[in-house]
C-alpha cells in the first residue's frame, strides 16, 4: 500500500471515530433530558363547595276508606280541595301544583285476598306534587301539614314530610371556578412535593378532571349540597 492511500485510510479512519464519538455524545445527552422528562409527579387537587338546593319537589299524599264507592270518591274529591286550598293558601300557585288521579283498591277483589273479612272494603289514595323553586316555603309548609288532619285528612305514608326532594340543578354555574380551584390545589401539592425533593416543577404533562358529586351534606340537612369534585394532574420535575 502506498504511503498516500495509507494516510488516507488513516484520516477516513479518524474522521469516522470523530463522527461515532460526536454522536454518542450527542445521543447520550439526548437520552439524559430524555430520562428528565420521564421525571414525573402525580397529584390530587380538591375543590368542595356547600350549596343550597335550588328545586324542592314535595309529594304530598292523602288517602281514605270506607265500604261505598260513590261515598269514597265525594270524599276523595273534598279532601282533594282542602289540600289543594291548603296549598296554595301556604304561597305555591296553581302551576306549581299537579294532581294525580286516585288510585282506589278493593280489598274484597284482590286475588288472595277475596275471602277475608275486612271492616273497609275500599281504600283510596291521592298525591298532589308540589314542584317548586320556594325550598325555603316548602321546608316552612312541611310542618303545618297537622293542620289537614285537624280537618279530617288523612295522610298517607309513614312520614307524609319526608318524601320531599331537594335537588341542585346549577352546578355548570360552579364548574369553571370549582376545576380552576382543585387545578390550583394540585399544583401546591406538587410544588410542596418538588420543594422536599429538591427538584424544580416543571410543566403539566397530563392532566385529567375527575367527576363532580352532589350529596346531602348530612342526613338532616338534605335542603343544603355538597358539591366536590376531584382533578388529578401530573407534572414534569426536572433538577
Amino acid at each position: 500500500m502506498s504511503n498516500d492511500r495509507l494516510g488516507a485510510a488513516v484520516i477516513f479512519g479518524m474522521m469516522f471515530f470523530a463522527a461515532m464519538f460526536a454522536m454518542a455524545v450527542t445521543l447520550g445527552s439526548y437520552l439524559m433530558r430524555v430520562k428528565g422528562l420521564d421525571r414525573t409527579v402525580t397529584v390530587k387537587g380538591l375543590s368542595e363547595r356547600e350549596v343550597p338546593a335550588d328545586i324542592a319537589i314535595w309529594p304530598v299524599t292523602f288517602t281514605t276508606a270506607g265500604n261505598d264507592l260513590s261515598a269514597l270518591y265525594e270524599t276523595m274529591e273534598r279532601n282533594a280541595r282542602e289540600v289543594l286550598a291548603f296549598l296554595q293558601a301556604a304561597g305555591f300557585s296553581p302551576t306549581e301544583i299537579t294532581p294525580a288521579a286516585p288510585v282506589v283498591t278493593d280489598k274484597m277483589a284482590r286475588r288472595y285476598g277475596g275471602q277475608q273479612d275486612v271492616s273497609l272494603r275500599y281504600t283510596a289514595q291521592q298525591t298532589m306534587t308540589v314542584y317548586t323553586t320556594k325550598v325555603d316555603l316548602v321546608r316552612a309548609v312541611q310542618s303545618r301539614l297537622g293542620e289537614l288532619g285537624k280537618k279530617g285528612i288523612a295522610l298517607g305514608g309513614e312520614d307524609p314530610g319526608s318524601g320531599v326532594q331537594f335537588l341542585f340543578t346549577k352546578l355548570n354555574d360552579l364548574k369553571p371556578q370549582m376545576i380552576e380551584e382543585a387545578t390550583r390545589n394540585a399544583r401546591a401539592v406538587a410544588e410542596k412535593f418538588a420543594a422536599d425533593s429538591q427538584s424544580k416543577l416543571g410543566k403539566i404533562k397530563t392532566a385529567g378532571q375527575g367527576l363532580f358529586t352532589v350529596e346531602d351534606r348530612d342526613p338532616n340537612t338534605p335542603h343544603i349540597k355538597k358539591v366536590r369534585v376531584v382533578s388529578t394532574v401530573q407534572y414534569y420535575l426536572s433538577d
